[in-house]
């Protein structure tokens, strides 16, 4: 199961993720237009077949960033009691709605386990598009909704550097931030905010 649990928490985070810091105190979107979702999408070979010839239209583009939406709804709960993303906090989906739209869209494929057992591991269940190819949508809420019922949601957290809009899985106890540049920042804020108050 670690295989299909370790997929699925990484597309989650990394859908999620395409909203982040753009450099100069804002948030950018990697999924503004269509090739930023055929650029994503091609960045991870598992969630299409036949990757290299991928290219996203409109109606992908519209449908995979009404889901970011909710996921990114969904993460802001998971990381209760703390704060959510700064990016999100003013404009989150209500949780019902996020849960409503993240279903629907799991359903666009039905899907069917698929048992995986190589050498030298153990058994590892994998689900599949019942006719072969799955919709791109359901694929990632597939992988979203075994990523939220799953073990690693317990461990997601909200990066509050200064201009950080980011969402982390927590890989120590200490952890406060999802990288170490964010953590250099938080400090000198800190520091900054220190000098400011004694001054």
């Amino acid at each position: 199961m670690q295989d299909s649990t370790d997929r699925d928490t990484r597309l989650a985070l990394d859908l999620a993720l395409t909203i982040r810091h753009d450099g100069h105190g804002g948030v950018a979107d990697d999924l503004g237009e269509p090739a930023g979702l055929t650029a994503w999408v091609r960045a991870h070979p598992d969630v299409v077949p036949n990757v290299a010839a991928y290219e996203a239209g409109d109606a992908e583009l519209t449908a995979v960033r009404e889901l970011r939406a909710a996921v990114r709804a969904l993460f802001a709960r998971a990381v209760r009691p703390g704060e959510p993303s700064p990016a999100d906090a003013a404009r989150l989906l209500p949780v019902p709605e996020a849960v409503e739209l993240l279903n629907a869209a799991a359903a666009r494929t039905p899907t069917v386990p698929v048992l995986r057992w190589s050498d030298g591991s153990g058994p590892a269940v994998r689900r599949r598009a019942a006719r072969g190819e799955g919709e791109l949508t359901a694929v990632l809420a597939q992988a979203v909704i075994g990523f939220l019922a799953g073990p690693d949601r317990e461990r997601l957290r909200a990066c509050h550097a200064p201009r950080c809009v980011r969402y982390f899985i927590k890989e120590h106890p200490r952890q406060e931030w999802c990288k170490p540049s964010c953590g250099n920042r938080a400090r000198v804020a800190r520091h900054h905010e220190r000098h400011k108050e004694s001054a």
